[in-house]
């Protein structure tokens, strides 16, 4: 009776240490990507890109997130003036003819709920750096269709001038045109594929 009662509570232990993590796919169509830089020091210039992938590893449970990888297709950057994005698309930024697509994945993930730290690499011009995005995993909703969808959202701050995008004019009276740090915004929807559940162990 003692072994039968031991094994019982061993695998109750097991159930409640056991969660579910699953597969998200960014929903681009309700997911933006934007950005924000100083232009002649007293203006912010804002953007945003239109064209992107991503795959978000999550567990809604507790609210953590495991992975997260994205791709996104520099030509599709926007800033609502059609002369100013064919500059932003040119060598003197992202040169999108020779470099196509920006990249992200993460390397280690810290926190839950609203305190979620992401440090990954960021590809930008075939150059790689590190960058930390500070996030929150919003919650959980089923969708329209049934699906379940998660939502998150984080920010980030990069140097334009660690991946060559050193472009730059001075005024008559000495202020730069454009800045050097990038503030980065993600406001993401992402859905589930019931297929992609799997349970890891706490």
């Amino acid at each position: 009776m003692n072994k039968k009662i031991g094994l019982t509570f061993l695998t109750l232990l097991f159930i409640c240490s056991t969660s579910f993590a699953a597969r998200f796919q960014v929903d681009s169509a309700h997911t933006q990507i934007h950005f924000s830089v100083q232009h002649l020091v007293v203006f912010k210039v804002r953007g945003n890109f239109t064209d992107f992938t991503g795959i978000i590893e999550a567990n809604p449970d507790n609210r953590t997130l495991i992975s997260a990888a994205a791709t996104i297709q520099t030509a599709s950057i926007d800033t609502r003036i059609e002369k100013r994005d064919q500059h932003l698309r040119s060598a003197d930024f992202f040169d999108a003819s020779n470099h196509p697509q920006l990249h992200f994945k993460s390397k280690s993930i810290t926190g839950s709920g609203d305190n979620i730290i992401v440090l990954g690499e960021i590809t930008i011009k075939g150059v790689t750096k590190e960058i930390m995005l500070q996030g929150s995993f919003l919650g959980t909703t089923a969708g329209p269709d049934g699906k379940l969808r998660a939502g998150f959202e984080a920010t980030g701050m990069l140097n334009r001038k660690d991946f060559g995008l050193n472009w730059n004019k001075l005024t008559e009276t000495g202020s730069v045109i454009v800045g050097d740090e990038i503030q980065i915004g993600l406001e993401i929807e992402a859905m589930i594929k019931p297929e992609s559940m799997m349970s890891t162990s706490g």
